[in-house]
């Protein structure tokens, strides 16, 4: 941190030379008077003594403003001819320049910048006043606070915090990158009777308050110090002047920072403006941040009317007619609606992740969370911890109960949902690497008291510091996401599991703790079930993890490559979701277990070796001749399998081809070009025909090919089989026609029609049900019984 101070320092080692021009003096006599603009707003008072004014009393509000413009044209003048002008150096005034107009992206900033400056005024005489009370006898109140004046478009931040000498002025306001807290900590430093807290205060760099000139013209500070007299400091960022403060130390301790804004920058005269600047860079300061606001109530006020002569005769003869009757008692006030004026505290939300877990309430941790995400449900579940080490920091992550619905239509874009504090004062939320994409979901805090930021204090400087916060954080989330218990586990699940499995995907360093949340439908379960659960359940003789993937449950209940596995009594996993084969593609194996995909070549399942080589001795001339005749150019070859059970045959992909799952998937995948060799290649790619030795069909093939090779009947019976193992195995069928006409064919056979009748297009010839009834007509003739 020194080393990266000193850097700083040498950088903008350029400082202000104090030149003393009398003809700058003269220069501001006229209608540019900028002391005359100025407009104090005074906090002599403090926040129980202010009190609410209402539109009848506005005339007392007013009176707490102290006005320069008190004075007559000769005192001012006096008053300016006694003010110290300093000018700029050229190269000072190129580098201011420079910061105003380059060093800050974003200028709403300033506001941060001005409140963070506050705040380390105020952290400056709290710590001192630890050890001499006496400091803060002028006021005890440690607050900020923030007036607007839309007549003269003047933002006035003011705080009660250490302030500043004349000396102090020259020297911090005079020179760029000079801090007062930096110095101020390196004072504290080297003294006796640190205190803990030492390291909350912000400003390193000594060059935020010049980011009030991104939005201000001129730029008025008063101030006042226990040890010196209340002074005015006030630039255009071309020189600058101090002078003593006529009207005596009116703040009591502290500094008024006054800013006359550009025309372009009036929009921060705004209430609402300034509330969603506090709210987004400054709302866990430590010291309370108030804003002269108006909000309207309804008052009782008394109705004063005057009784006619009329009404005075009615009301007399009324009396007198019912004597014991009581009169009818009018309202005597009314409700009016009138706009009050009070200080509006911004920051009542409290920083509770600085805090110790075990001094949090639980209802704390959820109002919190509505507070930061604007989530009116209840978070799912949260962790709240402090890293230490070769970066600390503290961390609150929550997991939303649900996730916006296109979530993966903006998969891997920037989110807002992590937000960087630096002691405490927002510094961004637009982060593409501080968590993974597939953590992306989670919303909460990040704050680092020591974390290396640029200049401008907008992004981080050493991204090796940042790869540690990052690996801390996603085990903390892992972490909390495993302790889950099983009901709030099925919420996550049902949310988030897409997620989850793409970070298998993508998060290699990570599978093995990711792999321990995936949950899969399985044969046995009718809810999901985890990894360990199914090695738990395993067979004694089982080595594979065995799955399989599709559109649904229901498809591959039926799928023939389980049937012989579910027979052996070996559990099954049923993959339905898209990304769920290329999840387990991924992960090489769980607690020892290989992965097998049943869909693919490698499924072993024969107990009684010496039967499955007699078995494939004896189809050797069916499976010979299917990849050399009957399928020559359809498969890649024809095995003997011990897998099937009920089915004839199945088309199996190779191990490291497609399965007919994931070319569904490709093609059906619209952000894939056509003609991606990869895709064509896996695509044309040849699969495997195994057949079930045990099935009638395949048994009476075998025969007409030992009988007859050049059988014609056994070539149509191996391409219908070809191609009705394509579909029940999950593959597209390319030949879909072919394959609608051999179907037609055999209907035609079963039916005893005749494979060559044509469809008639003779209007003249009958329609089918008059045919028919003519038919059964001839049938039930005479003629016919005798025949």
């Amino acid at each position: 941190m020194i080393k990266l101070k000193y850097l700083i320092l040498v950088v903008f080692s350029l400082s202000f030379s104090i030149i003393i021009d009398r003809s700058v003096a003269e220069s501001l006599e006229g209608e540019g008077d900028v002391l005359q603009e100025f407009t104090v707003s005074s906090t002599v008072e403090g926040a129980s003594k202010e009190g609410a004014t209402t539109d009848d009393n506005v005339v007392v509000v007013e009176e707490e403003r102290i006005k320069l413009d008190g004075l007559n044209a000769a005192q001012l003048r006096e008053l300016k001819e006694q003010a110290e002008n300093f000018t700029f150096q050229a190269e000072v005034n190129r580098m201011m320049k420079l910061i105003i107009n380059s060093l800050y992206r974003n200028k709403e900033i300033y506001l941060r910048e001005l409140i963070s400056n506050a705040s380390d005024a105020l952290d400056k005489i709290r710590l001192l006043a630890l050890s001499n009370a006496n400091l803060l006898d002028a006021t005890n109140e440690l607050s900020i606070r923030i007036k607007v004046n839309k007549e003269s478009q003047m933002l006035h931040i003011t705080d009660t915090g250490i302030g500043m000498t004349r000396d102090d002025l020259v020297k911090n306001l005079g020179t760029i990158a000079k801090s007062g807290t930096a110095e101020f900590l390196s004072n504290i430093n080297n003294a006796d009777g640190q205190d803990k807290n030492v390291n909350d205060m912000i400003g390193q760099f000594g060059v935020g308050f010049y980011s009030a000139f991104l939005v201000a013209d001129k730029v008025l500070v008063t101030t006042k110090h226990n040890d010196d007299k209340q002074y005015i400091w006030e630039s255009d960022a071309n020189s600058f002047s101090i002078v003593e403060d006529p009207r005596g130390p009116t703040l009591k301790r502290g500094t008024q920072i006054s800013l006359q804004l550009k025309k372009e920058a009036l929009d921060n005269l705004e209430l609402d403006t300034l509330k969603n600047l506090v709210k987004k860079y400054s709302q866990f300061i430590n010291f309370p941040i108030y804003l002269w606001s108006s909000k309207t109530e309804t008052v009782e006020e008394p109705i004063e009317e005057e009784e006619t002569e009329t009404e005075k005769e009615e009301k007399s003869e009324e009396d007198g007619a019912v004597e014991d009757a009581k009169e009818e008692e009018k309202p005597k006030t009314k409700k009016v609606d009138k706009t009050v004026w009070d200080w509006e505290i911004l920051n009542d939300h409290k920083p509770i992740w600085t805090r110790k877990p075990d001094q949090v309430e639980e209802n704390e941790y959820t109002e919190f969370y509505k507070a930061l995400t604007k989530d009116t449900k209840d978070p799912l579940t949260y962790t709240h911890f402090n890293a230490e080490g070769e970066v600390s920091f503290k961390s609150l992550l929550y997991v939303p109960s649900a996730q916006p619905s296109d979530t993966f239509n903006k998969y891997g874009t920037v989110t807002d949902n992590i937000k960087l504090y630096v002691r405490r004062v927002f510094i961004t939320d637009e982060f593409t690497d501080l968590l993974p994409k597939y953590l992306s979901f989670l919303q909460g805090i990040v704050d680092s008291d020591d974390l290396p930021l640029n200049v401008s204090r907008e992004v981080l400087q050493q991204h090796k510091l940042l790869k540690i916060i990052r690996k801390k954080l996603i085990r903390k989330a892992l972490d909390m996401l495993k302790k889950l218990d099983e009901e709030s586990y099925k919420k996550f699940w049902a949310e988030y599991s897409t997620n989850i499995k793409l970070g298998i995907i993508e998060d290699p360093s990570n599978r093995a703790r990711l792999a321990k949340l995936l949950r899969f439908q399985s044969s046995v379960e009718e809810i999901p079930t985890s990894l360990a659960d199914y090695v738990k359940r395993m067979n004694e003789k089982q080595e594979h993890i065995y799955y399989i993937a599709g559109s649904s449950r229901a498809e591959l209940e039926r799928s023939p490559f389980v049937e012989g596995i579910i027979r052996k009594g070996y559990e099954v996993l049923y993959l339905i979701e898209a990304v769920d084969e290329y999840t387990l593609s991924a992960i090489p194996e769980f607690e020892g277990k290989k992965f097998q995909n049943v869909a693919k070549e490698g499924v072993t399942l024969a107990e009684n070796k010496e039967k499955a080589e007699e078995l494939k001795k004896q189809f050797e001339p069916l499976t010979k001749w299917l990849g050399e005749h009957g399928l020559k150019d359809m498969i890649s070859k024809a095995v003997v399998s011990d897998r099937l059970a009920e089915s004839p045959c199945a088309l199996v992909a190779g191990m490291f081809g497609w399965t007919g799952n994931m070319e569904r998937l490709a093609l059906s995948n619209a952000h894939q070009k056509a003609d991606d060799p990869q895709r064509e290649f896996y695509l044309k790619q040849r699969k495997s025909l195994e057949i079930n030795p045990r099935h009638p069909l395949i048994k009476d093939l075998l025969r007409r090919v030992r009988d007859d090779p050049e059988d014609p009947k056994a070539k149509e019976i191996a391409v219908m089989l070809f191609r009705t193992a394509t579909l029940r195995s999950g593959f597209m069928l390319q030949e879909s026609a072919d394959f609608a006409e051999s179907v037609e064919a055999l209907m035609k056979q079963s039916l005893g029609i005749p494979l060559d009748e044509k469809v008639s297009y003779d209007d003249d010839e009958p329609i089918a049900d008059q045919q028919i009834e003519e038919e059964e007509e001839k049938e039930e003739s005479p003629e016919h019984e005798e025949l």
